[in-house]
């Protein structure tokens, strides 16, 4: 284990949470220095001496194992939450030691999870911390790490490959180093026209930049208690929940769209399944809040059921109303949202509609392999044969992904959760998607959660954002080691 490249790139990533740190002590100066302050400024320089620490010890590149990468992105992930807490711990007021680091842990998974009952009485310094944790995490801190690496690095390669998982991949046609630069622009752009739209429609300046950050990112930590619903304006509803739904496309597609000034690159199965799921979502959860639900209007259920499908699927969790009292049949729909949720090569969680699709196509083959043995069946996906390999790793994915499900609810419920919190918000935490139902719903939060509940919750955040592999790999290295 070469630790001197491993502490160097690490600390490179906590030298990215210190710059977002010194914004955040900018706007607290803005504000005149409100409560955050100290704080924020003490945070910042205990992030910044660690961050920079290793490069006193370290003169020259250091060659980066395929091990060394793994255990750089655990690493590199665990220490941002660590680091990022502080600020919450330090102010204090709901943020006990279990409440910061879920918080922590939230925003940077981008799963917007919150143990807050009262957001608008944070100062707005840490406020605009708790939303840059999201846009850190949405473009990812191990991406971060490589913006900053040159580009003849010899690690840079290897730290993209486990970063990005092969499905993310899927449309990049680049070397390592275009591909984050197009993640990158995609990023910023689309977080620039988030920003002006949201002010156009009448948010204040900072509110627009704080919901931008969230929609980029995927995360849905808002500045208002009531989310989104707090501007009751159909506008910026409908601005919102368009944002929400390009946010989770593959950013290599959306890139391809502005390149090519057409939309022939969203001609494909995925992205027509992926709009297909929250139409079919849409309408099903609609007809059940009309006819069951107590909703006179059918424009208002069709507006409730779209946005909260596409919040839900985009794993973004911004809210326009409560479905903690919506009929069951809504909330089963809600649940396979967000077990599903975006596309691959975005910031959504989840198992990825192209895992989901993957696994159907793969069904029906092993259905026609049954009829006619004899046959030649493969899996095609976009007019592609899907290697053998491709398939099982989907399917291998899912299974532990259903597999840390399971346990997790265990896990939950044995801590003393009910079980509509304990099933949907271990399903919301490791698909990145923050709210669940009942008492944890659009419009509520994870307070009332058992402590011991809420480390799982992030625990299963941390897994669900890395998507599970990196950290077994970790734990079979530490395994063999002590061995």
């Amino acid at each position: 284990m070469n630790v001197k490249a491993i502490s160097v790139n690490v600390g490179k990533a906590l030298l990215v949470s210190a710059l977002f740190m010194f914004l955040s002590i900018v706007v607290s100066i803005l504000n005149g220095r409100d409560s955050a302050f100290g704080p924020l400024l003490i945070s910042f320089v205990i992030t910044l001496i660690v961050g920079a620490f290793p490069f006193i010890f370290v003169k020259k590149s250091q060659i980066l194992s395929l091990n060394d990468g793994f255990l750089t992105i655990v690493l590199s992930w665990l220490l941002s939450f660590i680091f990022g807490m502080l600020p919450y711990v330090l102010w204090g007021g709901e943020f006990t030691l279990i409440n910061a680091w879920f918080e922590s842990v939230s925003g940077y998974t981008t799963t917007g999870s919150t143990i807050l009952n009262d957001i608008e009485a944070l100062p707005k310094s840490l406020i605009f911390w708790r939303s840059s944790t999201h846009y850190i995490g949405g473009l990812g801190v191990v991406v971060f790490l490589l913006l900053v690496m040159p580009d003849a690095s010899p690690y840079r390669l290897k730290l993209t490959n486990m970063e990005l998982s092969s499905l993310s991949k899927e449309g990049y046609r680049y070397k390592s180093s275009k591909t984050i630069a197009i993640i990158t622009k995609v990023y910023v752009i689309l977080t620039v026209v988030f920003f002006l739209s949201l002010w156009a429609a009448g948010m204040t300046s900072f509110d627009a930049l704080n919901h931008a950050f969230s929609i980029a990112a995927t995360g849905g930590f808002s500045s208002r208690n009531l989310s989104v619903g707090y501007y009751q304006s159909d506008l910026i509803h409908m601005l919102v929940m368009v944002f929400m739904a390009i946010s989770a496309l593959h950013f290599g597609l959306i890139y391809a769209v502005f390149i090519t000034r057409s939309l022939k690159p969203m001609n494909n199965v995925v992205v027509k399944y992926y709009f297909g799921s929250i139409l079919v979502m849409s309408v099903m959860i609609m007809l059940s809040l009309k006819l069951d639900g107590g909703y006179e209007s059918w424009g208002r259920a069709a507006m409730d059921s779209t946005f909260t499908v596409v919040s839900y699927m985009s794993t973004t969790g911004f809210a326009i109303c409560d479905n903690s009292l919506w009929p069951w049949m809504a909330g089963i729909v809600l649940l396979f949202a967000s077990f599903q949720c975006g596309c691959s090569g975005s910031t959504t969680g989840g198992i990825k509609v192209d895992r989901v699709l993957i696994s159907f196509k793969a069904i029906g083959n092993e259905v026609k392999r049954r009829l006619h043995p004899t046959a030649i069946s493969q899996v095609r996906l976009s007019g592609h044969h899907l290697p053998d390999s491709t398939v099982y790793s989907v399917m291998m994915y899912i299974v532990v992904y259903i597999i840390v499900i399971f346990l997790s609810i265990i896990g939950v419920l044995l801590c003393g959760s009910e079980l509509a919190e304990g099933v949907s918000g271990v399903i919301a935490s490791i698909g990145s998607v923050g709210p669940g139902l009942a008492d944890i719903g659009s419009m509520d939060n994870y307070s009332l959660q058992p402590s011991v509940a809420k480390f799982i919750y992030a625990f299963d955040m941390f897994l669900g954002r890395v998507e599970i592999f990196p950290i077994l790999v970790v734990f079979s290295l530490m395994f063999k080691r002590n061995r």
